[in-house]
C-alpha cells in the first residue's frame, strides 16, 4: 500500500493492482496507421537546467523507440513531445533525428521526424528566412531516409502578417520536398506562441487556409496533424481532405472515436498520449484490424482519463507525467527531464497520473513503480 496526496494535501491509501500487466509485442496495426510522438531521457547528471545544451541519456532514449517499434507502433521523433522549444534545442533534434533513422533502418521501423524553424531566434527575419530553415531542416531529415513532419513554427507565427504569407512558405516546401511530407497544425494550448497559425485566429478562416495549402499539391501531402482538441473540427476537416491524404489525429482527449471513425472516414493517429499508453494502443488497434470495434473500445476508452490528467492545463506540460510514467515503468532510471521540466507539474497531479497508469495495468512491473513513487513522495515529506 502507498499513501497518496490530493490537490488539498490530505493523504489517502492507494493499494496498486496485482493483476499482470499488458503483455508486450505484436505485429503493427494494418487498419490505421499508429505512430507514438517519443520523449527524450534527459542524463540527470548533465545539464538539466534548461541553460545551455541539453543532456541526454541517448542509450536510454533510443531504447525507448525500440520498445514503441516492439509494440508495432511507429515513432514520430523530435516533436513536442520530445520537448522541442521547451529544452531541447535544434542541434541536439538534429542528432536525435540521425540516431533514431539509424536505429529504425536496423530494425525497420516505421519513422517520421519533426521539421521546424528551431534553429532560429527573435528577431525571426522574414518569412523567407522562416523558409529557408525549415529547408535545413527537411533536407537533414530527408538525407536520413525519413518522413518529415513539417512542424507548426513559432517563427513564422511571429514575422507572418497574413495567410498569403503561409500559403507562399509551405507552397515552397512542397514544390521541393523529396517526397509526402506531414502537415502539422498545432494548437495554441499547446504552445501559446502558434495563437493565430495560418493567418487568423477565426479557425474557420484558418481551416481554409490550412486546406487550400494542402489542396495546391496534394500529392506532396501524406496527410495532415490535427491537434487543436476539437473533435467536430477535426472531423468537418478531415471530411474535406483531398483523397489519399490522411488525417493524423493529435486528439490526446478523443482519439478513440475519432480513430475508430465513422461512416465519412477515421483519423489515424499521431498522439503523444501513446507514448505511455503504447501497449494498449498497439493492442486496441490490432482488434479494430479484425473488425472488433466494440473490443477497440473496450480497451481504449479507459485510457481517456489518464489522457485528459497528463494534459491538463496548462497543457504543454504535459511531458512531465510521460516521463514521470517512463520512470515508473521501468523505461529510466532517473526522473529528470531537459530544461528542468520534471518540477513543471504538481506532486498531487504526479500521484494521480500513478495511480490511472497503476489501473490499466501499464506497469510491467507494479512492484517496482510502487516503489519508485514512494520515494519520489518520500523526498517531499510524504512517508508511508
Amino acid at each position: 500500500m502507498i499513501r497518496l496526496p490530493d490537490a488539498s494535501g490530505a493523504l489517502r491509501t492507494y493499494t496498486p493492482r496485482e493483476s499482470p500487466p499488458v503483455p508486450p509485442g505484436g505485429p503493427p496495426p494494418m487498419s490505421r496507421t499508429v505512430l507514438a510522438a517519443a520523449h527524450v531521457v534527459a542524463d540527470p547528471f548533465g545539464n538539466t537546467t534548461g541553460h545551455g545544451p541539453a543532456d541526454l541519456d541517448w542509450e536510454a532514449t533510443l531504447a525507448f523507440r525500440h520498445h514503441l517499434w516492439a509494440h508495432g507502433l511507429g515513432v514520430a521523433e523530435a516533436m513536442d513531445t520530445a520537448q522541442r522549444g521547451m529544452g531541447l534545442d535544434a542541434p541536439a533534434a538534429a542528432e536525435l533525428v540521425r540516431r533514431s533513422a539509424a536505429e529504425a533502418k536496423a530494425v525497420g521501423g516505421h519513422l517520421v521526424c519533426g521539421a521546424g524553424t528551431d534553429q532560429l531566434t527573435p528577431p525571426y527575419g522574414t518569412p523567407a528566412d522562416v523558409c529557408a530553415a525549415y529547408e535545413q531542416q527537411l533536407a537533414h531529415i530527408e538525407g536520413h531516409g525519413a518522413t518529415a513532419v513539417v512542424m507548426a513554427s513559432r517563427a513564422l507565427a511571429a514575422v507572418a502578417t497574413e495567410a498569403d504569407h503561409y500559403r507562399e512558405v509551405y507552397g515552397r516546401l512542397l514544390r521541393q520536398t523529396a517526397g509526402p511530407v506531414i502537415l502539422h497544425w498545432l494548437g495554441p494550448m499547446f504552445d501559446p506562441a502558434l495563437e493565430g497559425y495560418w493567418g487568423s485566429t477565426d479557425l474557420d478562416t484558418a481551416t481554409d487556409t490550412f486546406l487550400d495549402i494542402v489542396a495546391d499539391r496534394p500529392d506532396k501531402v501524406d496527410g495532415v496533424k490535427v491537434s487543436l482538441l476539437d473533435v467536430d473540427r477535426e472531423r468537418a476537416l478531415r471530411r474535406r481532405l483531398p483523397a489519399g491524404v490522411r488525417c493524423y489525429t493529435g486528439d490526446d482527449f478523443h482519439y478513440p472515436e475519432l480513430i475508430e471513425g465513422d461512416a465519412h472516414g477515421h483519423s489515424d493517429a499521431l498522439l503523444g498520449v501513446f507514448d505511455p499508453l503504447a501497449p494498449l494502443a498497439a493492442r486496441a488497434t490490432r482488434l479494430l484490424d479484425t473488425g472488433d470495434r466494440q473490443g477497440f473500445r473496450a480497451v481504449l476508452d479507459p485510457t481517456v482519463a489518464l489522457a485528459r490528467h497528463l494534459f491538463e492545463p496548462p497543457t504543454r506540460y504535459y511531458k512531465t507525467g510521460v516521463v514521470l510514467l517512463a520512470w515508473l515503468a521501468g523505461h529510466q532510471d532517473a526522473f529528470a527531464m531537459v530544461g528542468g521540466l520534471h518540477s513543471a507539474r504538481s506532486l498531487p497531479h504526479l500521484a494521480r497520473a500513478y495511480e490511472l497508469a497503476d489501473g490499466l495495468g501499464l506497469f510491467p512491473d507494479p512492484g517496482r513503480a510502487e516503489e519508485r513513487m514512494a520515494r519520489l513522495l518520500a523526498v517531499h515529506g510524504v512517508e508511508r
